[in-house]
């Protein structure tokens, strides 16, 4: 986007990209011109500007194929960067992407390679890719079945890279175009994330207390569990908990969750708490889990986590052994799709809460930002206004659940006295 522009006796400068290089415009018979004046420098592109007004000013044909002859030498780089030194250039640029991972670093280097074998030449250089280039290479993405947020990373993760590339290139960032794919292609698919019912979690619990179901380090994969279903907190976050964010005599857990960096606060559950308890019989080191956070924190030669892989196949072992295929196969896609997995508690403790008329904020203070979820569960009018809908609609009476409740306790104060009455009218009435 161009910056606010400086004029001068004929013409103005401005910058323009990502690399806030100086342009010069100006009118030449009736005719608007730009050429790249290659500074980022305000006075040394004032400087060279003014150096071309004589010319600009002049009128014989001679002076003026002068200026063409200049302008084309001030329109090409004063360097030249062919695809493969990319990411040399890159990767030691001030203004690189500082990911929170060496994954996603390296994540960024292997989409540059695919980039350039897409382009299928090395040695092209960085100011002849063009937005037809990447046009083209987003749909060659489209077609390799990944999912739109795949998709969108890889464009993000390039057009970061470009943006550092301003000193090779007179033209814009070349991924700056409509490049990203919308959420809703994927509406079709029908798979989501899903929560666990009550039944599946008593489940999960029970084949993890038995004996005969095994996977690696199962009784701290029992605590990660537990904490996943009374804490609502991700994967990474239960597994590399430490004893120093947990107060037991204060039955609290402070975490500063990995993806967002928010620190929340959870009250520890009764069921949690015994289970914390017995953890505490293998307290070697800081983590709670120590065995499975020293395997989830594994990395290979490249210092690529993979880790986080082995742990995760160990959590959706578990969820196989109720019966429940965590993911599956969707038409047009390259992978499977997930529906459950240990994200799923999440789902499920915002599920439980929006149930019990836990209000938003209170979700929210425990969960950290992440709106998606608690919107999913919350944006839901109620079971009582949806009645009421019907009711408006059909005309006829719908009955609530607090309405049969008054109609049962109406007809029980009509039975005679009895202990039977007495505990049926207990268990009904509001606490």
């Amino acid at each position: 986007m161009a910056k606010k522009s400086l004029r001068l006796s004929v013409g103005s400068i401005f910058t323009k990209g990502p690399g806030k290089i100086y342009f010069y415009r100006y009118q030449l018979d009736g005719h608007r011109k730009t050429v790249s004046l290659q500074t980022t420098n305000r006075a040394e592109a004032v400087k060279k500007a003014e150096a071309l007004l004589p010319i600009i000013k002049a009128t014989s044909t001679e002076v003026i194929a002068a200026h063409v002859q200049q302008a084309r030498g001030l329109s090409s780089p004063i360097r030249e960067l062919s695809l493969d030194g990319v990411w040399d250039y890159y990767s030691t640029h001030p203004e690189r992407a500082t990911p929170a991972t060496v994954n996603e670093q390296i994540q960024y280097h292997t989409t540059l390679d695919e980039f350039i074998r897409f382009i299928g030449n090395p040695q092209m250089e960085v100011g002849k890719i063009s937005s037809q280039h990447t046009e083209k290479f987003a749909q060659y993405l489209k077609s390799t079945g990944i999912a739109v947020c795949t998709h969108n990373r890889k464009i993000k993760r390039l057009r970061k890279i470009f943006s550092t590339l301003g000193e090779f290139r007179d033209a814009e960032n070349p991924f700056r175009t409509i490049l990203f794919r919308r959420e809703r292609e994927e509406q079709g698919l029908g798979v989501r994330r899903l929560a666990f019912n009550r039944e599946q979690e008593r489940q999960l619990l029970e084949v993890l207390d038995d004996p005969q179901y095994r996977v690696m380090n199962k009784p701290e994969i029992r605590v990660i569990y537990h904490l996943g279903m009374y804490t609502g907190q991700r994967l990474k976050d239960c597994v590399l908990l430490q004893w120093r964010s947990i107060d037991l005599e204060r039955r609290r857990i402070w975490v500063k969750q990995f993806k967002t960096g928010k620190e929340v606060t959870i009250p520890i559950a009764d069921k949690l708490l015994s289970v914390l308890l017995e953890a505490r019989q293998w307290q070697s080191n800081d983590y709670v889990c120590p065995q499975t956070a020293e395997r989830y924190n594994h990395l290979d030669k490249t210092g690529k986590n993979i880790g986080n892989n082995l742990v995760n196949l160990d959590v959706l072992r578990v969820i196989r052994w109720i019966g429940v295929e965590p993911s599956v196969a969707v038409p047009g896609r390259k992978r499977k799709v997930t529906q459950y997995g240990f994200h799923s508690l999440r789902h499920t403790f915002a599920s439980h809460c929006a149930e019990a008329g836990v209000p938003k904020a209170v979700l929210l203070s425990i969960l950290g930002t992440d709106s998606e979820i608690a919107d999913k569960y919350y944006t839901h009018i109620g079971e009582e206004a949806q009645l009421k809908a019907i009711e408006a609609v059909t005309g006829t009476e719908v009955s609530s659940a607090q309405e049969r409740i008054r109609q049962a306790l109406a007809f029980l104060a009509a039975l005679p006295p009895s202990p039977e009455r007495e505990k049926l009218e207990a268990i009904l009435k509001p606490a």
